[in-house]
């Protein structure tokens, strides 16, 4: 009971961790008001079949937006749900498995085909399994869903014309990146392993999402420079910690723990519509299209990790990746994808 006790110490930790967060933070920044309208925007937003994606999917729609469900699983059901809780008829599913490349890129091909323009675009899905997993071009699973995929996902709507930058505040698109505050407990990003598939059990993984939230974060900071590099705002690129959250992400804790760890996410983490706030407030509030590069955590603003907001390892980071995917890119792609 002992070694089982080691193991699983740092799930306690983080619970405890996060519950204390949650509880000593004093919300600075006003949530939107229910009245913002988004009227005919087009909203994409990943892994919204449950939990905070859920939450975000529902309150966009209440609010006018054009929600895009990019989502495994849930089909049909959770857009049922999002069309009878929001009241809209606005809402579509579409099916993409983040943990395939091959699946990101038909999912890419089939929006490009529409052709229809992506005012906000919000990279919410996000996993924590019990142990190393491969994704189906052989990455560890955190590391594919967190940070892989929303590369190539951005990429291509730049490049296929989804998301457009512009001068122009109203036609200004934005990119709201779910990350986590684990991203400031990982370690600098190794260039040398980048990429390298490594086993780990439970009481190893929250250092590795961590390590893929930074990732993430990181990656978030160098593309609001990419996309606006003489400070004029072209793309709003903003990210958030959404703060504990009762959702699923648990859902691969030991059956043991389970009978402990959701009565105590229930009663102490914020539901997914509370949690929905920061999101909703880098998605609608007007003079959260004015600005970039911004991090919130929960409903207070402060700068993310000095790892993440570093421009030589975001520069790296750029190339690093753009060369592992470029093995992944579809042929007749290479040629047309974005240089930024």
């Amino acid at each position: 009971m002992a070694h089982r006790s080691r193991n699983y110490s740092g799930i306690a930790n983080a619970v405890s961790a996060a519950v204390i967060d949650r509880l000593s933070q004093k919300q600075t920044i006003t949530p939107v008001p229910g009245s913002v309208r988004i009227d005919g925007k087009v909203c994409l937003v990943t892994g919204s079949n449950t939990g905070l994606g859920k939450a975000v999917a529902i309150d966009l729609a209440r609010r006018g937006g054009h929600v895009l469900m990019a989502c495994r699983s849930g089909h049909p059901e959770a857009g049922d749900d999002v069309r009878r809780i929001s009241g809209s008829d606005q809402v579509e599913m579409l099916k993409v498995d983040l943990a395939d490349l091959d699946s990101v890129h038909r999912l890419c091909d089939r929006l490009k085909r529409r052709g229809r323009r992506l005012d906000i675009t919000v990279l919410n899905a996000g996993l924590m399994p019990r142990s190393a997993r491969r994704s189906a071009q052989g990455y560890e699973l955190m590391f594919a869903v967190h940070f892989l995929a929303n590369r190539v996902l951005i990429e291509r709507f730049l490049a296929d014309g989804l998301i457009r930058p512009s001068i122009r505040p109203e036609q200004r698109p934005r990119i709201v990146v779910v990350a986590s505050e684990a991203h400031r407990s990982a370690e600098a990003i190794d260039f040398d392993e980048f990429g390298v598939f490594t086993e780990y059990g439970l009481k190893d993984g929250l250092k590795y999402y961590a390590a893929s939230k930074l990732r993430l974060c990181t990656y978030a900071h160098e593309l609001s420079r990419r996309l606006n590099p003489d400070g004029r705002i072209r793309v709003a690129v903003n990210t958030l910690c959404p703060g504990p959250v009762n959702s699923s992400i648990a859902r691969e804790a030991p059956l043991f723990l389970k009978p402990v760890l959701y009565p105590v996410m229930k009663l102490l983490f914020a539901s997914p519509e509370k949690a929905a706030r920061p999101v909703i407030y880098l998605c609608c509030a007007q003079e959260m299209g004015r600005r970039s590069g911004v991090y919130l955590h929960l409903m207070r603003e402060r700068p993310a990790s000095p790892l993440a907001r570093d421009e030589a390892a975001g520069a790296r980071l750029w190339q690093a990746s753009a060369s592992l995917l470029e093995k992944h890119t579809p042929a007749d792609r290479r040629e047309a994808d974005v240089h930024l």
